[in-house]
C-alpha cells in the first residue's frame, strides 16, 4: 500500500514539475507582453493625464547587456531568474577583502551599503538592450574610441585641480542619473511629480531634478547645451514619451557626446511597475541606435536627500595628496644632485 502510495505521489509530482515547465516560457511571454499590449489602464490625476506619480526604484540585478552564456536566450524562465538572483546575491555577499591600498582601502563599500537590487525585472529579460536583437550595446565608432581612451589616459595622471576629475567624483553629475536614468549600485529611487503641463523627476542620485514641459514647446537653440540635456515630453495613449537633446560635451553616456539623442518611454504595467524604455542615437559615438528597456518598481520611500558633498574629504585629500607626492619628489631629486 505504502508502496503504491510513494509511486503515485512520484507521478503528481513529475507532472507538476512538467506543468510548470511548459507554463514558465509562457509566463516570461506574458510578462513580456503586457509592456506592449496596454492591458493595464492607469490611474488619472485631476487634469486626465496617466498617473505616473510616487517614488519608484529601478534596482535590478538584471544586466545591461546579455552575458555569453545566455546567448540567444532573451527571456528567463521563473525557475532559471530565481537561480540567477540568487547567484548575483551570493556572489554580492561573499567576503571580498583584499589586501591593497590601490582601490577601497577602508572596505567602506559592500553589499551591506550598496542597494542595486535582488530581483530581474518584472518582463524576465535576460538583459536591460533589447535593440540589437543579440542584447548587446553597438561598438563605438573609431572617433568615440579614441575619445574614450584619450579619457581614460587623462584620468592615470596626478590631478592638479577638482576639473581635472570626473563630474561624479566632484558630486556635480553621475551618467546613470540620465537621460537616460539607468540602475547605480545604490539610490537607484526617483519620485515622479505632475502637473497639467509639466513632469518633475526628482533624481536620488546626487539630489538632481528634471523638469520636462509637456506644452508643446520646441526644443532650445542647438547653441544651448545642458548636462542634462533639453527634454520636452508628450503623450501617446498611456505612454509619456520625452525627447532630449542638446547636450553638453561635459558629460557622456557609455562614450556619447554633445550629438546624443535620448527618447524615453514610461508606461504603468500595474499598479506597482513602470516600464522605462529608451533609444540612444548618436552616430557620432555608436555605430548604430539602441534601445534599453527595464522596469521601475513602486516604493512606499521615503527618499532621502544624497548628501554627496558634505562631509566628504575625499577630493580635497586627493590633491592634497597628489602635491605631497610631487613635493616628496622635488626633495629626492634635490638630494640626488
Amino acid at each position: 500500500m505504502s508502496c503504491r502510495l510513494l509511486v503515485s505521489l512520484a507521478v503528481v509530482a513529475a507532472m507538476i514539475a512538467l506543468s510548470a515547465a511548459a507554463q514558465a516560457p509562457t509566463a516570461a511571454a506574458k510578462a513580456a507582453a503586457a509592456t506592449k499590449t496596454g492591458s493595464y489602464t492607469p490611474p488619472r490625476t485631476p487634469d486626465g493625464q496617466p498617473d505616473l506619480q510616487g517614488i519608484w526604484n529601478n534596482g535590478t540585478v538584471t544586466p545591461m547587456e546579455r552575458p555569453a552564456d545566455l546567448k540567444g536566450k532573451e527571456f528567463f524562465t521563473p525557475q532559471e531568474a530565481l537561480a540567477w538572483e540568487k547567484q548575483v546575491v551570493d556572489r554580492a555577499n561573499r567576503d571580498q577583502r583584499t589586501p591593497g591600498t590601490d582601490r577601497d582601502v577602508a572596505q567602506a563599500y559592500n553589499d551591506v551599503w550598496w542597494d542595486s537590487g535582488t530581483k530581474v525585472v518584472r518582463t524576465l529579460r535576460t538583459s536591460m538592450v533589447v535593440d540589437p536583437p543579440d542584447g548587446r550595446v553597438p561598438p563605438l565608432t573609431a572617433k568615440a574610441q579614441e575619445a574614450q581612451r584619450a579619457r581614460f589616459a587623462g584620468m592615470q595622471h596626478p590631478a592638479e585641480t577638482a576639473r581635472d576629475r570626473p563630474l561624479a567624483e566632484r558630486c556635480l553629475q553621475f551618467p546613470t542619473s540620465g537621460p537616460p536614468m539607468t540602475p547605480y549600485v545604490y539610490n537607484n529611487n526617483f519620485r515622479i511629480v505632475q502637473s497639467k503641463d509639466t513632469v518633475a523627476i526628482n533624481i536620488e542620485l546626487l539630489h538632481d531634478v528634471r523638469v520636462i514641459p509637456l506644452d508643446g514647446r520646441a526644443h532650445l537653440p542647438s547653441s544651448v547645451r545642458l548636462w542634462f540635456g533639453d527634454s520636452v515630453g508628450h503623450w501617446e495613449g498611456n505612454m509619456l514619451v520625452v525627447d532630449t537633446t542638446n547636450f553638453s560635451d561635459k558629460t557622456s553616456y557609455r562614450g556619447s557626446d554633445e550629438n546624443l539623442h535620448v527618447i524615453e518611454r514610461f508606461t504603468r504595467l500595474d499598479p506597482e511597475t513602470i516600464v522605462y524604455r529608451f533609444t540612444i542615437d548618436d552616430p557620432t559615438a555608436f555605430t548604430k541606435p539602441w534601445t534599453a528597456e527595464m522596469t521601475w518598481a513602486k516604493t512606499a520611500g521615503p527618499m532621502y536627500e544624497y548628501a554627496c558633498h558634505e562631509g566628504n574629504y575625499g577630493m580635497m585629500n586627493l590633491l592634497k595628496g597628489a602635491r605631497a607626492d610631487e613635493k616628496a619628489a622635488e626633495e629626492a631629486a634635490k638630494k640626488q644632485k
